[in-house]
Parts: structure tokens; C-alpha cells; sequence
């Protein structure tokens, strides 16, 4: 019998690979000279928010867990200023960023959630 890992059931996760593909199709927008600076970045950075949560999940204790989950949201923050950047250089519109931003804010709750479901605490994120 296949084990199922209970990170692809998570809002979180899926919401994460979600923002994983539009960032990727994004990319194709940036100019050449772009693709081992700023893209390459900004690949990296999206990559970690899954695989972030994933390894997570993956931890026994709630404090190792909460650990990864704020690193995936460290990453979904580096995320959200390389976007910032990207349109300030041109790269992307206005609208390409607010749907980058409604995924962000999406992640970030659920990542708050599932840190404040292991610690108990009240968070600020």
C-alpha cells in the first residue's frame, strides 16, 4: 500500500504550487539578460515555499514543523519584493502583481494558521 503524505493535502501546499506556476510563467516575460540574475532568484525563492512546507510536515516535532513553515514564509516574503522589483524595472504590469499578491496573501495566512495550530500563539504575520 502507497503512503500518502499528508503535505499535499495541505491548503498551504497547494496554494504554494499554485503561486510556483504563475511565478513561472511570469519569468517568460523578463528580458534575456535577466535569466541568471533576477529570474534565477526569484525561481529559488518560489521553489522553497513548497518544498519548505513539505519537509515540514515531514518533522515530529511542532517546534521543527513551525521552523519550516517560517522559513517557507521567509521565502514567500523574498517572493513578493523580487515581484516588487520586477515591475518596477518593467518587467511585469500592475495586474500580474496584484494576482502574485492575492497568492501571497493567501499563503501567508494558511502558513500563520498551521504555525499558530502547532505553538498555540498568537502571531502577526
Amino acid at each position: 500500500m502507497e503512503k500518502k503524505y499528508n503535505y499535499k493535502d495541505l491548503d498551504a501546499y497547494k496554494e504554494s504550487k499554485n503561486l510556483v506556476i504563475l511565478v513561472y510563467a511570469l519569468l517568460k516575460k523578463f528580458p534575456r539578460e535577466e535569466q541568471y540574475a533576477l529570474c534565477d532568484q526569484l525561481r529559488r525563492a518560489v521553489i522553497s515555499i513548497p518544498s519548505n512546507i513539505a519537509e515540514g510536515s515531514g518533522r515530529t516535532s511542532a517546534k521543527d514543523q513551525a521552523h519550516f513553515f517560517e522559513m517557507a514564509f521567509g521565502s514567500l516574503m523574498e517572493v513578493n519584493c523580487q515581484i516588487d522589483i520586477a515591475h518596477d524595472l518593467g518587467y511585469i504590469t500592475n495586474e500580474d502583481v496584484e494576482n502574485v499578491e492575492k497568492h501571497v496573501k493567501a499563503i501567508a495566512a494558511l502558513l500563520s494558521g498551521l504555525r499558530r495550530k502547532l505553538l498555540g500563539e498568537s502571531l502577526t504575520h
